[in-house]
């Protein structure tokens, strides 16, 4: 049986548990005030880069879509009717102007022009007897051997063989005309497309709509891109030009650029050649041509591709990433540092990017110092550490992964 405590242990025990809980007070009254410490302690400024807006001369650029046309497009049609005797291509080849593409059966036209030729010979023969005739019957008329009826029936057959010489002559070279026709050669260089025909069949000529097609050729260098812009921009490329400051013209001085839908910079140049003269009423757009040259012969009629053409005059623009470009909601703005490190919001007006860079049309002075890194660090009003940058730089593009 276990003795009961004695009064001694009982104090000794209410004596530890009272010290216990002066000690844990202590504790947590020690912990508190260090809470409160680390909670008045005011965060230090975010770190963020800045820079100075780069300033360029600029020309706005306007982006179009057009499609290649050829400067020379030729339906190859015989002039003549005959069977197709021989082609002397390959269908998709580049020819040269000149060269011989088909020909047609000689033989009949050959027949025709020796008939020509004979038929010019007997008209020559007997214009010489009228003449000798004529020439005799002026003296007989002279010595009254002869009537003057009968010297103006002489005078007559003269004219009536000189006319039938002249038939004859021209007779003669229709005939080498058609026998010339037989060989139809490349009346432009460029590429010819399949033949519609082949040897053997008859081909109708002539000048009729019943024609038959015998091939197509385009011309590939130089070529042109057709495109077209709407009313606003045509009365903008007007009122420029009259004041001096050509944008786009019809003399051929503006130079364009383009790119195919396989590639990434404007790496072609051209320069516009023809604007036309009415609107489409329908679409309210106008057509425009630039010419490029197209020597490997990639550019293909019916290809689309985008052009860029000079929208401005040049000016002095303002550039910055678009990494220091914020929105809200339908605004765009920036932040910039002014004198006392704090970050004040500017709203801007966009232009086209040139080289990675954004074009600020409005809402920047060239001394801002705009944030272009820490961005999302940084708030309007509040002070910040700005790290002054050389020049703002473009983002490097995303690199592919495999």
């Amino acid at each position: 049986m276990t003795p009961p405590p004695s009064n001694m242990d009982s104090s000794k025990a209410l004596a530890r548990g009272a010290w216990t809980a002066v000690l844990v007070f202590l504790a947590a009254g020690l912990s508190g005030c260090g809470d409160s410490q680390r909670q008045g302690a005011a965060p230090p400024p975010p770190a963020v880069t800045v820079a100075k807006p780069v300033q360029r001369p600029i020309v706005d650029q306007d982006e179009y879509v057009g499609r290649f046309v050829a400067v020379d497009s030729v339906e190859v049609r015989a002039r003549v009717s005959g069977y197709l005797d021989r082609v002397h291509f390959n269908d998709g080849q580049i020819v040269k102007q000149g060269d011989l593409l088909f020909t047609i059966d000689k033989r009949p036209f050959q027949n025709t022009l020796d008939q020509a030729r004979a038929n010019l010979v007997l008209a020559r023969s007997n214009l010489t007897y009228t003449e000798s005739d004529l020439a005799r019957g002026q003296q007989l008329v002279r010595d009254k051997t002869i009537t003057e009826q009968t010297f103006e029936q002489r005078a007559q057959a003269k004219r009536n063989a000189e006319a039938s010489v002249a038939a004859n002559e021209a007779a003669v070279r229709q005939a080498e005309l058609d026998l010339e026709f037989t060989e139809l050669r490349a009346p432009v260089a460029g590429r010819i497309g399949d033949r519609r025909v082949t040897p053997g069949n008859l081909v109708t000529g002539g000048t009729g709509g019943n024609t038959t097609l015998l091939a197509t050729i385009v011309s590939i260098d130089p070529i042109r891109l057709e495109f077209t812009f709407d009313e606003a921009a045509y009365l903008r490329y007007e009122r420029l030009s009259s004041d001096g400051k050509e944008v786009t013209g019809r003399d051929g001085s503006v130079v364009v650029a383009l790119r195919l839908i396989d590639e990434k910079d404007f790496a072609h140049r051209g320069y516009m050649d023809f604007v036309d003269n009415v609107i489409d009423r329908s679409s309210g757009t106008i057509r425009g041509r630039a010419v490029f040259s197209n020597p490997s012969g990639v550019f293909t009629p019916g290809m689309f591709a985008r052009v860029r053409v000079p929208g401005s005059p040049v000016y002095q623009a303002l550039l910055i990433p678009d990494a220091a470009i914020a929105s809200e909601q339908a605004r765009k703005y920036v932040l910039v540092v002014d004198a006392e490190n704090i970050a004040r919001q500017k709203y801007v007006t966009l232009g086209q990017v040139v080289d990675g860079l954004r074009v600020i049309k409005d809402g920047l002075t060239a001394d801002d110092r705009v944030v272009v890194n820490g961005l999302m660090h940084a708030r309007s009003g509040a002070k910040v550490n700005p790290q002054e940058q050389v020049a703002p730089q473009a983002a490097a593009p995303p690199t592919k992964t495999e």
